[in-house]
């Protein structure tokens, strides 16, 4: 039977602009395109490890009973993302508010809505879970809820540490695998010398540092490896960092060693990097199988 992966997270219907650039303080830009597409850090992770093949995704969701979620459920089912949805009548499902720049570059703020609704009695049984993808997106303390009742469950807990935050020691001591980018690295550890001074603050089993157009860097144990990454002209890196996750994840329920599943998540993501939207910019496993005959090789640090 395949390996089978919770994630545990938010949904959100994404409202995107494309303009010039990304507007200052007080500064009004004229946009051009308009589009909605499906969003959210949480469902943006099930679709990419449900497009990663070779794992069963189910997800935990709450969407409030509106038009916002119809599409968001079907771009999740679609994906072939089983579902645990949380109806919440009181709030309108989440939405984020996107600035797409012509250099790829984007400014975000997102509305939580429903995702505010999710509770620690609401997480689904872990019997047959391998393991459980959380991110920052819904209550901390319902995430931290739910890696400690999977730790309990000899469930791996994989935490994308997004939107940056400090973190309660309860929750890192539940965490196996911790993926962060250089702001998040630093809300959790603070100010540091190097990248890896930072991790060698983190008791943390295994830490993946996302590092944009540098690759990665990984700490697993006393080891490090670096991924570099793959060259590709960005057009949207919306989705970039939850392809990464989502793929990473997928690849380690099946029992891929770190350096490859590194390897397998950066070509994804770079592949999402080429493509407008979120979850329409998440490439089928075919895809990434195809830009994988790239030798870029992964190499201990």
């Amino acid at each position: 039977m395949a390996p089978c992966l919770l994630v545990a997270g938010s949904a959100n219907l994404d409202f995107v602009v494309r303009a010039s650039h990304v507007p200052a303080p007080g500064e009004t830009v004229l946009g051009r395109d308009f589009a909605t597409f499906p969003g959210g850090k949480g469902a943006n992770q099930a679709v990419a490890a449900a497009r990663a093949g070779g794992v069963t995704v189910r997800m935990l969701l709450a969407l409030g009973q509106d038009a916002s979620a119809a599409p968001i459920e079907e771009s999740l089912r679609d994906a072939g993302v089983r579902l645990h949805i949380v109806r919440v009548a009181e709030e309108a499902t989440g939405c984020a508010f996107i600035c797409l720049a012509d250099g790829a570059e984007n400014a975000i703020t997102v509305a939580p809505g429903a995702n505010s609704a999710l509770r620690e009695e609401h997480l689904p049984s872990l019997v047959g879970v391998s393991h459980l993808l959380l991110q920052l997106e819904t209550p901390i303390d319902a995430v931290t809820a739910y890696a400690r009742r999977a730790r309990t469950a000899g469930v791996c807990v994989v935490l994308n540490a997004a939107p940056a935050r400090a973190l309660p020691s309860e929750l890192l001591e539940a965490v196996d695998v911790l993926v962060v980018n250089e702001g998040e690295l630093a809300a959790i550890v603070g100010p540091s010398d190097s990248i890896e001074d930072a991790l060698a603050q983190l008791d943390v089993p295994c830490v993946v540092v996302t590092l944009g157009g540098r690759g990665c860097i990984a700490r697993q144990g006393g080891e490090l490896i670096r991924q570099k990454a793959f060259s590709i002209t960005p057009l949207d890196t919306t989705a970039a960092g939850d392809t990464f996750c989502g793929v990473l994840t997928a690849a380690l329920s099946q029992g891929s060693a770190l350096p490859m599943a590194l390897r397998r998540a950066s070509a994804a993501a770079a592949l999402a990097c080429t493509r407008l939207g979120a979850q329409s910019s998440i490439p089928l496993t075919h895809e990434v199988d195809e830009l994988l005959t790239e030798e870029i090789p992964t190499i201990p640090a």
